[in-house]
Parts: structure tokens; C-alpha cells; sequence
């Protein structure tokens, strides 16, 4: 602060308006718009000077629509009010225990220095044989870079792909961190429409329409966070031909990859073919499947020169991922699928209670999500007069009802709300059942 008052003294004694100053005679052209600073308070000088600051790539960050709720939920839980939060997007599940024990242990072991920035060897390779291994994907352990979560594996590869003006396909409703990090990369998002009829699938007509000489790439989302959709093979197939074709990248998330249900099975979309393989950076991490939200570890596999270059990149922001839990995520590697088979299995339930809930609600649609753990359901039936827009039934229902639920045009899903049912089924059931309860009330 003593910084910036000194710089703002010093810009106005360059033109001799010093607030202690006994000018009399006409102030020159060039100083008008210091003397009119010079007499205005000095605390709103230093207001201006701070904000004039900024930058404009700051301008284009907004604070996360999920945690807002999720955090106005919490301060009401906090006064002692009862709500029923489906806002958040973590499972309620703790973290297995070996995955607990080998972080506690590295921890004691005094495994806690800086690491390669890529991330130790060891989890390199561990992740490599499991992408082959689960996956169909074959990658070297050093075409891999551990990173600090899934959405930091998503801000690299934005960062070493995307130029100024670049075009990235995102399938709506999306995640909205996806459009973010495409503009903090200087990119456009371009909005390619997926409706709840066609199970939040794109169309191939829409996705080539969408495409022109500036596309630079795709983010395949799938299982997706909002809709719970998985892109199914041929769509995949696709989206590979359209990318061959037209020479662009697919930016594959499968964070949710574990999460299917109906007997479903996820598929890479770089497992397609080596051609496919060479265009594709697949992003993961152990934030979902293994209930490591907090943890922080994520990670990404590509072509060399595109991991190279994350690498690169990540050398200046945050050089290595939190050391020790670079060894809970060997460990979580290591463990065998039917760890997480409850687990997966008790979502699954979730899902079939939530979706029959939602759906006997009058006027309520939704999709019966496949994957994930997120419920979007149209509640267009009930905006008018009002309840204008998705956005205004979210604050009514947290207002009134005691509810948390997202807006759906966070996610460019307008009409629409996100329910996470990473939650007690007792609670899925009280707070659908308030949910309905305000919503008779408003029909």
C-alpha cells in the first residue's frame, strides 16, 4: 500500500498539483485531468490505482457457481438450519484406507521434498500400465504428467494447444471450468447443443457444422458432469473421423470413468486406433473413483512433445504434485476394481432412487443418467411468471424449500437444475421430497 500511495504522490507533483501546492496560475493541457485527480480523495486515488491494476484476463474468471452454493449451504448448516445440499461433486465416501496408509507412511518415511515435476517415476509408470491395462491406451511412462487434479491435467493442455483466436468444440451442458480455461488460454468456446431427448448426445451434423478452419479441439466429457451421458461407441468413432479429417485435438476427461451404471463400460476414444491415439490427450485422476477430492491428484497422457511441453509448463506454475500423495495414488492404482465396486454400486442406487423421485414430480423430464453422479432434470414447466430462469428457482429452493441445487444455465443447460447424488439416500429423499413440496407451490 505504501507502494502504490507513493506513486500515486508522485504522479501528481510531476505536474506540480501536489495537494499542498500554492499554484495560482492556469494548469497546462497535459496536467487538466492530474488536477482533477488532485482533488478528489486521496483514498479514492489509490481505489482507482488498485483496480486499474488488474488485468483483463482476470476480468474473464468468475467464482465457481458450485462452491458459491455449496458454500451458502454450509453457512446456513452452520446457524443451525437444515439443509439438504445437492450441490457439491464428491463422493461422500472416505478414501480407501490403504491409499491412507501409504501417504502416512511416505509421510513418516520423510517422503515429503520436491519431486520430478512430472511426478516420480514410479506413479508414472503405475499409470501408464494401468491406461493400458484398463483402457486399451498405450502410453510410455514418460508421455505422462501426474499434475495437481484432473482440472489442472485440463488448464495444461489448454495452455500448450490453444492460441489466441483458436476454436474449441464443448458439447452443452458442459462443466463450466472447460470454457474458462479455453479463454484464460486467449480461445473461443464453441457451443455445440445437446438436448435432454437425445440423451445429451451430439449429433454428427451439429459437431461438423461447428467446426471451421480455426477448431483447434474437442472436450469429450464422458461419463459427463452435468448430464450423467455417455458418448457411445459410434459417437466416439465419430468424433475420431472428424478429428482425423480436419485435424484437430480431442481432449478426452474420463474422470468419471468408473462411475457407469446398467452394465455400461467406458471407453477411451484414443483406444480407437494409433491414429486416433496421436491426437488425443486423456485426462484422469483419482478424485471420483477413489473418493480423493482433497488430495489434489491428477493426471494426463499424450503424445511426447505435448506432455513435454505440459511438463514445461508446469515447471513454472506448480512444479510437482503434493509429494506423499503421489504414493497414495501408487497404492490407489494398485488396487484391484472390486475396491470401489460398493461404492460404484451404492451410486447406482442413488441414481434409480433420485431419477423415480424427480420423475414422479408433475412436469418434471430427465434423463436417466448413465454415468457419474449428477442428475439434470427440466424444471422448465415451472418457470414463468415468477420464477423467470433456472437461476431464480435455484435461490427459491434454497430460500424456501431449504435446497441447494445448481442452475442449470451454470453449465449452458438452461431450464434445467444439477442434482449431485453423492449423498445419503435418506437425504435424497427428504430434499426431492422439499423439492416437490416448493415446486406444488409455484405451479
Amino acid at each position: 500500500m505504501a507502494g502504490i500511495r507513493a506513486k500515486a504522490l508522485s504522479s501528481l507533483h510531476r505536474c506540480g498539483t501536489a495537494p499542498d501546492s500554492n499554484r495560482t496560475s492556469p494548469v497546462p493541457r497535459k496536467c487538466r485531468q492530474d488536477t482533477r485527480t488532485a482533488q478528489r480523495p486521496l483514498v479514492g486515488i489509490l481505489h482507482e490505482v488498485t483496480t486499474i491494476s488488474l488485468s483483463a484476463r482476470a476480468g474473464l474468471l468468475k467464482p465457481s457457481p458450485t462452491l458459491a452454493i455449496t458454500s451458502k449451504a454450509k453457512a446456513m448448516m452452520a446457524e443451525g438450519i437444515d439443509v439438504v445440499s445437492f450441490g457439491a461433486g464428491e463422493p461422500d465416501f472416505n478414501t480407501p484406507e490403504p491409499i491412507c496408509a501409504a501417504a502416512i507412511d511416505a509421510i513418516n518415511k520423510g517422503f515429503t521434498k520436491y519431486t520430478p515435476s512430472a511426478g516420480i517415476p514410479e506413479l508414472r509408470k503405475s499409470i501408464s500400465e494401468k491406461l493400458a491395462r484398463e483402457n486399451g491406451l498405450k502410453y510410455t511412462p514418460d508421455q505422462v504428467i501426474v499434475s495437481c487434479g484432473a482440472k489442472h491435467s485440463v488448464y495444461n493442455a489448454m495452455q500448450v494447444l490453444v492460441d489466441p483466436g483458436d476454436e474449441v468444440l464443448l458439447v452443452a451442458p458442459y462443466w463450466m471450468t472447460y470454457a474458462d480455461q479455453i479463454q484464460l488460454a486467449g480461445g473461443i468456446p464453441v457451443i455445440v447443443r445437446a438436448s435432454s431427448e437425445s440423451g445429451f448426445i451430439p449429433t454428427y451434423e451439429d459437431l461438423r457444422a461447428a467446426i471451421t478452419p480455426r477448431t483447434k479441439a474437442i472436450v469429450v466429457n464422458s461419463p459427463s458432469n452435468p448430464t450423467g451421458a455417455m458418448f457411445p461407441r459410434e459417437t466416439l468413432k465419430e468424433i475420431a473421423a472428424l478429428a482425423t479429417r480436419y485435424g484437430f485435438w480431442v481432449i478426452s476427461d474420463e474422470i468419471y470413468e468408473h462411475l457407469v451404471y446398467d452394465g455400461g463400460k467406458h471407453q477411451s476414444i484414443g483406444s480407437l486406433s494409433s491414429e486416433m491415439l496421436e491426437r488425443t490427450i486423456t485426462i484422469n485422476g483419482c478424485s471420483k473413483s477413489y473418493a480423493m477430492t482433497g488430495w489434489r491428484l491428477g493426471y494426463a497422457a499424450a503424445p511426447l512433445p505435448v506432455t513435454k511441453a505440459m511438463s514445461n509448463f508446469q515447471d513454472q506454475v506448480t512444479s510437482n504434485p503434493t509429494s506423499f500423495v503421489q504414493k497414495g495414488a501408487v497404492a490407489a492404482l494398485a488396487l484391484p476394481p472390486t475396491s470401489i465396486e460398493a461404492m460404484r454400486a451404492e451410486f447406482e442406487a442413488r441414481r434409480d432412487l433420485i431419477y423415480d423421485l424427480l420423475t414422479a414430480i408433475p412436469g418434471v423430464k430427465m434423463m436417466k443418467p448413465k454415468g457419474a453422479f449428477y442428475a439434470l432434470p427440466d424444471i422448465s414447466a415451472y418457470l414463468g411468471k415468477d420464477i423467470k430462469s433456472d437461476t431464480d428457482l435455484a435461490t427459491y429452493l434454497l430460500d424456501e424449500a431449504r435446497v441447494a441445487v445448481v442452475p442449470g444455465s451454470v453449465f449452458e443447460g438452461s431450464g434445467h437444475i444439477r442434482l449431485s447424488y453423492a449423498i445419503s439416500r435418506g437425504d435424497i429423499e427428504k430434499g426431492v421430497a422439499r423439492i416437490a413440496e416448493a415446486l406444488k407451490r409455484i405451479a
